[in-house]
């Protein structure tokens, strides 16, 4: 208890100094890259307002192109994994490589599984947020997590972060709205928002006849998408929803135009909401 102290103060330390607020001089615009000055209301490159975020600019910029947003992801999907194996009370698969770890689908539903069966038979709507954040299984997860990790950044730097957590987030919903339509009875996981993320470079590669980005991104999309129909177990319909989707949305979203202040601003609800709808699906009694 003696060493609690000096080590939450030392965290409080850094946390003020990781998000100064800077008040006088220039700042980087965090859409377009120019020097602004750090009250500009308006960035006279890209035009978008309150360039410098109001002096905390360069504080956002240190989280990366993603602004905090992959971190963020592989934290809560890890803990709600590790909360899916503790509810499944023992009863956890294991019988090959690919269900190493597999939660039970109690527990999964519990914690806010997809598909046909919560929605359409419990009435578990809002599951089409929550089931983003679930993983059937060890394997399941840390493949997720890595694409997660190899595309996010980059969809960051080409539409903003903003934008990117909007089409994440949309795609995920488009991609299990899929899957209910097309009878899967239960599906979890990121899959469906990363073949977004893939959509919304295909889109880029097409609006800014960047053909490399457009291929690498159809390559990904094609060979998993081969690989689903495969491979037992694996939801191919919230793939092809979640690729439409996002595509979808980054063309409405048009990455030739700045990020604006109102793209954070839904960015920010899209979080909310998916956090409220993991909370919704603990606490709200299952009914059968």
């Amino acid at each position: 208890m003696v060493a609690a102290a000096p080590l939450g103060l030392l965290a409080r330390v850094i946390l003020r100094r990781m998000f100064k607020r800077q008040t006088t001089g220039s700042v980087v615009c965090v859409s377009c890259g120019y020097l602004v000055g750090v009250n500009d209301e308006r960035c006279y490159n890209c035009g978008r307002r309150n360039p410098g975020l109001w002096g905390y600019a360069t504080a956002v910029r240190r989280l990366g192109n993603d602004m905090g947003f992959v971190p963020l992801v592989i934290g809560i999907c890890g803990i709600a994994f590790l909360l899916s194996l503790l509810l499944s009370r023992g009863a956890i698969g294991g019988g090959s490589l690919f269900s190493i770890l597999s939660p039970s689908q109690y527990a999964l539903i519990e914690m806010g599984a997809s598909g046909r069966f919560p929605i359409l038979v419990m009435d578990r709507w809002w599951t089409v947020l929550s089931a983003v954040w679930l993983h059937g299984s060890l394997l399941h997860i840390v493949f997720n997590m890595y694409f997660i990790r190899m595309l996010a950044p980059s969809v960051g730097e080409l539409y903003g972060p903003g934008r990117m957590v909007i089409i994440y987030t949309v795609a995920g919903v488009t991609g299990f709205i899929a899957s209910t339509l097309f009878g899967v009875q239960l599906t979890v996981g990121a899959s469906g928002a990363i073949f977004g993320l893939l959509g919304a470079l295909v889109h880029y590669g097409r609006r800014t006849g960047s053909s490399h980005i457009s291929s690498q991104a159809w390559s990904i999309a094609i060979t998993n998408v081969i690989f689903g129909f495969l491979m037992a177990g694996v939801d191919n319909y919230a793939h092809i929803g979640g690729f439409i989707g996002g595509f979808l949305v980054a063309l409405a979203l048009d990455p030739l135009k700045p990020e604006r202040i109102n793209h954070m601003a839904i960015a920010l609800a899209c979080i909310v909401l998916s956090l409220l709808s993991i909370i919704a699906s603990i606490f709200v009694p299952i009914a059968l």
